[in-house]
């Protein structure tokens, strides 16, 4: 007997942190998830290698650059919502195992219904709160971990201080790569601050974007990469960025430092 196909349900859906509406993205196709009125993930059902997202896409640009298609990753995604990333890193690279953290166990249910995500072991979607997963992560467990966690538009703010970055580094292997994804507004107070957290605990930090956020000209989102290992401009990821539908720039080094201005976001006392 085969198994049931996943069937998207267009509407509005309760979930456990409150609703979510799933609808049928007129302008690139495929299907758009909102969460308590927010966008959080776009899935073309026929195409995993089609990310609609900007974000997603200079993240995945990152780790192209380091990674060869043959490589066995272990990646730790903090933020799963329909997970668009993790299925398009499982069509990358196929021997790569992931686990994507939800903290909301009816919408973690619902996307497994809706979309044909990779199975366990391929992808496994645990319901949790992503620091307290994080935490119980062994020690050099993840060659990739990528934060994309939200609430209300916003990422929790124990998913941002020095000491939740310093797990990161732990769990991450010797060289490995943190992605975080950071709402932030045209003040860039919070991505200032958390690449200043950052890089307090990596020894490279790079800051990609495009070049009217990195000015503060617009609300969106800053992508913070942080290593041990290398994280050059290397010409061919900057030809990748620009030549994106959304052009974006790269900072390494200490114009990245320079970027990261706000004082480092600890856990309160």
């Amino acid at each position: 007997m085969s198994k049931t196909q996943p069937t998207p349900a267009p509407g509005v859906h309760r979930i456990d942190s409150g609703t979510c509406e799933l609808a049928p993205d007129p302008i690139a196709g495929g299907w758009l998830l909102t969460i308590n009125g927010a966008h959080s993930s776009h899935i073309d059902p026929d195409d995993p290698l089609l990310l609609d997202f900007d974000y997603m896409r200079q993240m995945v640009a990152v780790i192209e650059q380091r990674y060869e298609p043959s490589a066995s990753l272990r990646v730790l995604h903090l933020g799963g919502a329909a997970c668009s990333l993790p299925r398009y890193l499982a069509a990358r690279y196929p021997a790569t195992r992931q686990v994507a953290v939800e903290v909301d166990a009816t919408l973690a249910r619902l996307v497994r219904e809706w979309f044909a995500l990779p199975r366990s072991p391929l992808l496994r979607i645990r319901v949790g709160d992503a620091r307290e997963v994080l935490e119980s992560a062994h020690d050099g467990s993840r060659e990739v971990i990528v934060r994309d966690a939200f609430s209300d538009a916003v990422t929790p703010d124990h998913l941002t201080t020095r000491e939740f970055t310093a797990h990161v580094h732990r769990v991450l292997a010797p060289g490995g790569l943190y992605l975080a994804n950071c709402g932030d507004d045209r003040t860039l107070r919070r991505a200032r601050a958390e690449v200043a957290t950052v890089a307090d605990t990596f020894t490279n930090v790079a800051v990609i974007a495009d070049p009217s956020m990195l000015k503060g000209r617009r609300t969106g989102n800053v992508v913070i990469a942080g290593s041990d290992g290398p994280l050059d401009p290397d010409p061919a990821l900057v030809r990748r960025l620009l030549s994106d539908a959304l052009p974006s720039s790269i900072l390494t080094g200490a114009q990245a430092r320079a970027f990261g201005s706000r004082p480092i976001l600890r856990d309160p006392a």
